[in-house]
């Protein structure tokens, strides 16, 4: 008969209520960030790519395959030997092999444009890979934001059943109008609304967030708004280090590479063919050797089009760069003077705005029990004061996916 032990038992049960109480795992930026390296389907789709690009070099600078030749010749078809395989001395059964061989300066410039193409597909991976990192933390930023406008509200219906119990003993002691009592409920259903509308916002943000790091994007979430170092020089100096930009430069040496590839097709290709005979046994076999030659003697209609075509589209390309560049030149200066006002809105919010509307909220409670003030001021400062909590977090948030937008395009690209 299997017995249990008591002591293990509790044991077991001790260590089950343990876990069970553990807080449920808190999702950081870090480990967002590094969920989306993870879990990004896009970046599975540019690895996919890295990897073809590679395969694709192997046989660039290869021989085609070479040809099976097998056929008959000089086979009679009139005459009393027609038809016959043995009639004449030049009917043959012929069994070869040919191979085609292409200028090495083709095979050179195939090797080139592949090589290439792999740079250029593992820039491209590398772009992706930073464009993941910044919607991931981008999208984690706006969550959080949202988080925190939640997280106010339950000090706000607190503050709320307060003002409404002040309301009713000052109308029970006969100092006040029984219409004041509408007011906390009118301010408690409007703080429902608003917080109404950030449940709806949460569920759009989780909805992005899990777009990047999957199921897990709905963890709670843990830290602060980031806010990394913004130095402006510093950018505008590595404005061509930005990974959009550095893009260009893979693009640009494959487009050289096709001309190159253009321009060697003009230089002839040959082949060599090497044949076995057989013949009737009266006669005797044979073996052929044969060359051939390409002569590219039209480029006019033929190659130097070609070349035309490649050398517009490395045209075509450094005029997109140089667009590019002006873009992201307007960009950063619209960021960085984005950056430095949300930065001086925060403080001047921490330091003043925030006080003052508490103050207000204070003096605007003292003059309403003393008499001196009415209900409605008290109501407008509360709302003023809520408004302003709200406002403090959007100039953190906005100040955070700025300085984010900063990061992944410069210092992130190191990482």
């Amino acid at each position: 008969m299997l017995m249990f032990n008591p002591s293990l038992i509790w044991l077991f049960g001790a260590v089950a209520a343990v876990l069970l109480s553990l807080p449920a795992a808190a999702l950081t930026l870090d480990e967002a960030l590094r969920l989306a390296e993870r879990e990004a389907p896009s970046l599975t789709a540019q690895a996919a790519q890295v990897e073809a690009a590679r395969s694709l070099a192997i046989p660039a600078g290869e021989l085609p395959d070479p040809k099976l030749l097998l056929g008959l010749q000089n086979v009679p078809i009139e005459g009393d030997n027609r038809g016959r395989l043995d009639g004449e001395p030049m009917t043959m059964q012929m069994i070869g092999v040919m191979q085609e061989v292409p200028s090495r300066a083709k095979r050179t410039a195939r090797i080139e444009v592949a090589e290439a193409g792999v740079n250029r597909a593992t820039q491209a991976q590398r772009v992706e890979r930073l464009k993941v990192r910044r919607e991931t933390a981008l999208a984690w930023i706006e969550a959080l934001a949202v988080e925190q406008k939640l997280g106010l509200f339950q000090d706000l219906y607190s503050e709320n059943t307060l003002l409404s119990k002040a309301v009713r003993a000052r109308i029970s002691a006969g100092r006040g109008p029984a219409a004041d009592s509408i007011g906390p409920r009118q301010e408690a259903a409007l703080l429902a609304e608003q917080e109404d509308q950030l449940v709806q916002q949460r569920v759009q943000q989780r909805a992005v967030l899990r777009r990047w790091i999957g199921p897990r994007g709905d963890e709670p979430l843990t830290g602060q708004l980031p806010s990394w170092p913004v130095n402006a020089q510093h950018y505008q100096h590595n404005l061509q280090r930005h990974p959009e930009l550095a893009l260009f430069d893979p693009m640009a040496a494959e487009a050289q590479a096709e001309i190159r590839q253009a321009v060697a097709e003009k230089t002839p290709d040959w082949s060599w063919q090497l044949a076995y005979q057989n013949r009737d046994a009266a006669f005797g076999d044979m073996l052929s050797v044969q060359f051939s030659v390409d002569l590219p003697l039209f480029p006019a209609s033929r190659q130097s089009p070609r070349i035309a075509a490649k050398q517009a589209q490395l045209n075509q390309l450094e005029a997109e760069r140089a667009n590019a560049e002006r873009e992201h030149a307007q960009q950063l200066a619209t960021d960085l003077a984005e950056y430095q006002r949300l930065d001086r809105a925060l403080r001047r919010s921490q330091d003043s705005l925030l006080p003052l509307a508490e103050e207000k909220v204070a003096l605007s409670l003292t003059d309403y029990r003393s008499g001196a003030g009415d209900l409605a001021s008290v109501i407008a400062a509360r709302r003023e004061l809520i408004e302003t909590r709200l406002k403090h977090i959007d100039f953190a948030q906005a100040r955070a996916l700025t300085s984010a937008r900063l990061y992944f395009a410069y210092e992130g690209a190191e990482q």
